[in-house]
């Protein structure tokens, strides 16, 4: 079994078969493995590049709509199974947990390329990014990985996840809206991985929650900023406290230019 398998494949599905073999052999690593950049077998252009989205009152806007909600759980998929490979003296709850978020991100994939199928479209059909694994680094420490992944990034994912509902609510798509409605309720579970062992590992190494999570949290906000308004209810629901909500908001304020790119924010 070869921990590294979904990175090295390009072919999506090729990376789903791989996944739970790679997530078993990553929780068997006794000392850290890098993970390669990971390959893809179709268009990847910058974030800013990305073709502008369709509504949802047609097939095309929610395939599309499902295209990139799928590229994001490959991202994440990815990123679960990265953090196996390269934190294997994390306690040995955290990595298991972790294994099985891979498997759900993988699961929420799957549900998101067979929607296209039912549609008429599939992967590759435009362009993906790779924003989300850009955010992280080979630097990270487990704490910043928490942070940066699973409080932040998918942090925003229930932000952003509570805007797209609506609107699907009052299009003819329910079997998006299905698919959708199921990664969201998921996908608290998945940030409050995050708080939990963010929290349990500031207790046990006596960090000041407020003031290190306010330093993380800057850190990755300055390079990826978001501003979608924030589910408070959701994110509560996930182990957020209202001490890191406050600082999101106040930080987001700070660094937010809707006329700059990320790129070219001054801080």
């Amino acid at each position: 079994m070869d921990a590294l398998a979904v990175f090295k494949s390009s072919n999506v599905h090729d990376k789903l078969a791989a996944l739970e073999s790679s997530c078993h052999a990553a929780l068997s690593l006794t000392s850290r493995v890098d993970a390669p950049t990971t390959a893809r077998d179709g268009e990847i252009r910058d974030f800013w590049r990305m073709p502008p989205k369709i509504g949802f009152s047609k097939p095309e806007g929610q395939a599309r709509l499902l295209h990139d909600l799928a590229n994001i759980e490959l991202q994440a998929t990815e990123l679960a199974l990265r953090s196996l490979c390269e934190f294997p003296d994390a306690p040995r709850e955290l990595r298991e947990e972790l294994s099985a978020l891979a498997i759900d991100e993988g699961r929420h994939l799957k549900l998101c390329l067979n929607g296209l199928d039912d549609l008429g479209f599939k992967w590759g059909d435009w362009p993906v990014h790779m924003n989300l694994w850009e955010a992280v680094s080979s630097e990270d420490t487990l704490l910043d990985r928490l942070v940066i992944v699973h409080r932040y990034l998918e942090g925003a994912g229930l932000d952003a996840g509570r805007g797209v509902l609506n609107r699907l609510t009052s299009s003819d798509a329910k079997v998006v809206h299905s698919i959708v409605d199921v990664i969201m309720r998921e996908e608290i579970g998945h940030v409050a991985f995050g708080s939990k062992w963010y929290h349990q590992i500031c207790r046990d190494q006596k960090i000041d929650i407020e003031t290190d999570f306010r330093k993380r949290v800057e850190s990755v906000i300055r390079r990826n900023p978001k501003k979608e308004n924030m589910a408070y209810d959701l994110r509560r629901q996930a182990g957020f406290l209202d001490v890191e909500l406050a600082a999101i908001e106040e930080l987001r304020e700070k660094h937010w230019t809707l006329k700059l790119r990320p790129q070219e924010v001054k801080v």
